[in-house]
């Protein structure tokens, strides 16, 4: 009789034969989760799996989001386009990607209910406004098209009376498209909660800058603007908008905002320098991220109504190292609207502004009584110290400081060294000593400072040892060395030693060297 022991040993060394399953599982998944799955492969790929079976067929003519940029060639770029000797070239090229819209065309027809169409190539204006008005017949609720022309276009009509269409993004790559008269526009696009248009020619239509209106695209929430010539007075009032980017609208002059919904607002490298009566104003109460870079000085700023932002980001571009009293008085305006942040970021131009401009009379950079974090790059030389000193003056609760130091080869540091370690204080500690009772609260607050770019110059490492000295809740200073700036690795490691050796108001305050 063969026993229990026996039975398993031999089991296990001569499993029963495994059932074998020869059922096709994906097969057997829900159009949308097919649909889903087959959207993270290029369209190429999507197509090629629909002759694997009846079924995956079947699926490929209902696949709702044709993206066409994963197969066609990208546009040309203007330089080329506009070039003589390439015209015929392009000629070619365009009409080779007509064939290539034929064939989108085609696709367009077989499927049965198309969502998402993207495609980018070198079109004539016909065969565009053709595609786009099969699209549409189609009901597409997502249009994304890149086009390269020979002559300017006029935007397709077609798309302006959708009733599906929910969003659009039309990026001419050259040269440019023109928009229909306001009296057209401006009953259109009810159902768009996207839009995204760069390149518009707006020469001869200043009333366009009047079209994000309140009568104007109801549901509209993104709106996305860039590279729009001629475009110097635009006012946004569009009742849904969230989230609103305005880039390289170099010839911007008057930028009025009014939304109570809006979220995000990035506007970058727009403004026309050169203007004597550049304005910006905004009301935005619901606003939470705010990224404002590069663009020039205004000669008027009003921020009103900010009181729900959370983070910004703020740089300016400066044409002249002279600011006029009007853009300097601006500049402060533009600040003390953003001073409900809670996290704050600067670039190099705001330092260098703040402490040129700082004894102005009558100007006093305002509180900023809810930042935790701030952030700041500059090229910390010895006279950006009164501009420092006035934002940490005025950042009475801050927890987190953040320092990049940019490299200025030009820039004349004075070197920390041993002797000068062990010399009565220099002007820079004198400097800051002379601020302990004005940073009191600052002092009193800041738990975390990290300096990237660290060259171990007299002025860097006063303003380390200050903090060190004053800071009570100081927890953690990370100093991550510039390896453009770095000396000898014995010098170096005399500072760190002396670094290392400063008194220190708190007992928890450690210091890494990176």
């Amino acid at each position: 009789m063969e026993t229990r022991s026996a039975k398993r040993k031999k089991l296990c060394q001569n499993p029963p034969p495994a059932e074998i399953d020869d059922e096709d599982r994906i097969s057997d998944l829900p159009n949308d989760i097919l649909h889903h799955v087959f959207s993270f492969l290029p369209i190429k790929s999507a197509a090629q799996m629909s002759v694997l079976s009846k079924r995956w067929k079947n699926l490929w003519y209902s696949f709702p989001d044709l993206d066409f940029t994963t197969a066609g060639s990208p546009p040309h770029d203007s330089a080329a386009a506009a070039s003589s000797s390439l015209r015929r070239r392009v000629r070619s090229r365009v009409a080779r990607c007509g064939e290539y819209a034929d064939q989108i065309l085609s696709l367009i027809e077989k499927h049965s209910d198309v969502r998402v169409l993207r495609f980018r190539a070198f079109l004539t204006f016909s065969r565009l406004s053709g595609l786009i008005r099969h699209a549409v017949k189609h009901n597409v609720q997502e249009l994304d098209i890149e086009v390269s022309t020979l002559d300017y276009f006029n935007f397709p009509r077609s798309v302006i009376g959708s009733s599906t269409l929910r969003a659009l993004r039309l990026k001419s790559c050259h040269p440019g498209f023109r928009l229909p008269p306001l009296e057209i526009m401006k009953d259109g696009f009810r159902s768009l909660s996207v839009l995204s248009l760069s390149r518009l020619i707006l020469h001869d239509q200043p009333l366009l800058t009047n079209l994000f209106t309140d009568s104007s695209f109801p549901l509209l929430k993104k709106l996305h603007l860039e590279a729009c010539f001629e475009l110097r007075h635009l006012r946004v009032e569009s009742p849904a908008l969230e989230d609103l980017s305005l880039e390289s609208c170099f010839q911007l002059q008057d930028l009025e905002i009014r939304v109570h919904k809006l979220k995000k607002l990035r506007v970058w490298s727009c403004f026309d320098a050169y203007s004597v009566s550049s304005r910006v104003k905004i009301e935005a109460p619901n606003l939470g991220i705010m990224l404002w870079s590069y663009n020039a000085v205004t000669e008027e700023c009003i921020l009103h109504n900010l009181t729900h932002l959370r983070e910004a980001f703020v740089g300016f571009f400066l044409l002249r190292e002279e600011l006029s009293a009007a853009k300097i008085i601006s500049v402060w305006n533009f600040l003390a609207g953003i001073s409900y942040c809670h996290s704050l970021t600067l670039e190099s131009q705001c330092i260098e502004i703040l402490s040129k401009h700082s004894h102005i009379a009558g100007l006093s950079l305002c509180s900023f009584n809810k930042l935790k974090s701030l952030e700041f790059s500059t090229g910390f030389n010895k006279h950006n110290n009164s501009g420092l000193a006035s934002i940490f003056r005025n950042s009475p609760n801050i927890h987190t400081i953040t320092i990049t130091i940019l490299g200025d080869y030009n820039a004349q540091r004075r070197q920390w060294n041993k002797d000068l370690w062990q010399s009565p204080s220099s002007g820079e500690e004198r400097y800051w000593e002379s601020q302990t009772q004005s940073l009191s609260s600052f002092l009193h607050h800041l738990k975390v400072v990290k300096i990237h770019g660290f060259t171990e110059c007299a002025n860097e490492v006063s303003l380390v040892k200050f903090l060190l000295k004053h800071g009570k809740v100081l927890q953690d200073v990370f100093l991550c060395t510039s390896l453009s700036k770095a000396r000898d690795s014995l010098l170096r490691e005399k500072i760190k030693s002396q670094i290392m050796g400063f008194s220190r108001a708190s007992s928890n305050a450690n210091i890494v060297f990176q």
